[in-house]
């Protein structure tokens, strides 16, 4: 396969077919550094040399009444994860300073529910007004289940900047996930973020036991909803969840070509190396940089993960830079 003539195509306003993004997947490790370049071609066109960071923020733990399997916050799983309602309109602002004091890009804050009441969305709503007020750089991003149009548009009034609600997995493969709710209900939420005028993240998990068939038509569903962002998540089976104990048949090259196949689908989107990425890229995280130009820094919701001063050099000695709170991002021209 000519990767560079792909990336070529794809610089002129072309796309990648389904058949040459399955080929990234099966691609040989001969041919990762190749694959690599032609996904780094698009990044930089698109993003230049600049990682952009994300502090999370869980401003309700546990008790979540959907059954997805990988997931340790559902009401299913039987662990000693901590469990709590709504956080307070002033403990989440000021977990924002956190995220202001790593230089993230994002502050995002994730509640596990199916959907949020007029009380927890009143409390998203007001702390988003404050935060903005204190720190008007930070951009904000909202997790918070299933929406209507309406939920959305007092989110957005807000100013609320990005909601997240990933596919997680192929429409094929969901139900092998999740059985509370279906795909097109996750495809409806993000539909309707997008029309109330909130930049849409959405995502998926690989190595849940998908086909690689699988991982390319949920980049291609993503596509289809003209995400602004993926974070692109990799399975770390949690104690307690019908998943744990799962092997992961991801080895750091698969989750590589997993980033690089993202990036050959979607070029102008955000990309995001997200959950897993420490237990499942481990020393090759670096290299993850070439098609992802984005990161959650400090942990995710319920396990810890690389702090921000290891995630900082990181990227320092990978030879790119901190995305500075406020800016769009350093696209360049387009590659010859």
């Amino acid at each position: 396969m000519d990767w560079k003539a792909i990336s070529d195509r794809i610089l002129d306003g072309g796309q990648i077919t389904e058949a040459e993004a399955l080929a990234v997947l099966e691609s040989s490790d001969d041919e990762l550094l190749e694959v690599l370049q032609a996904a780094y071609r698009l990044r930089k066109k698109y993003f230049g040399k600049t990682v952009a960071l994300h502090l999370l923020q869980n401003v309700k733990s546990g008790k979540c009444p959907e059954d997805c399997s990988f997931c340790s916050q559902s009401t299913r799983a039987m662990n000693d994860v901590e469990r709590y309602d709504m956080q307070t309109v002033e403990t989440i602002v000021a977990g924002a300073q956190a995220a202001a004091d790593r230089n993230a890009k994002r502050y995002c804050m994730v509640s596990s529910t199916r959907s949020p009441n007029p009380n927890e969305l009143d409390v998203i709503c007001e702390a988003t007004i404050q935060i903005k007020e204190k720190y008007p750089d930070l951009e904000i991003c909202s997790s918070l289940g299933l929406l209507d149009e309406n939920k959305a548009l007092k989110l957005k009034e807000a100013g609320v900047d990005r909601f997240n609600h990933n596919l997680e997995t192929s429409k094929n493969f969901f139900p092998e996930v999740v059985t509370t709710h279906d795909f097109e209900e996750r495809v409806n939420t993000a539909r309707v973020a997008k029309k109330m005028g909130l930049d849409l993240c959405c995502g998926g998990l690989y190595g849940m036991g998908e086909s690689l068939q699988d991982r390319v038509d949920l980049a291609f569903a993503l596509a289809d909803l003209d995400v602004d962002s993926v974070p692109v998540n990799f399975l770390d089976p949690r104690p307690g969840t019908p998943f744990y104990g799962k092997p992961n048949p991801l080895k750091p090259n698969d989750a590589l070509r997993a980033l690089c196949m993202m990036r050959l689908v979607i070029p102008a989107a955000e990309v995001r190396m997200a959950g897993g990425r420490e237990t499942t890229l481990r020393d090759l995280q670096p290299l993850a940089l070439y098609p992802a130009n984005s990161i959650f820094t400090a942990g995710y919701l319920t396990t810890g993960g690389q702090e921000y001063e290891e995630d900082k050099q990181m990227i320092e000695d990978a030879g790119f830079e901190i995305e500075i709170q406020g800016a769009k991002g350093a696209a360049e021209p387009a590659l010859a």
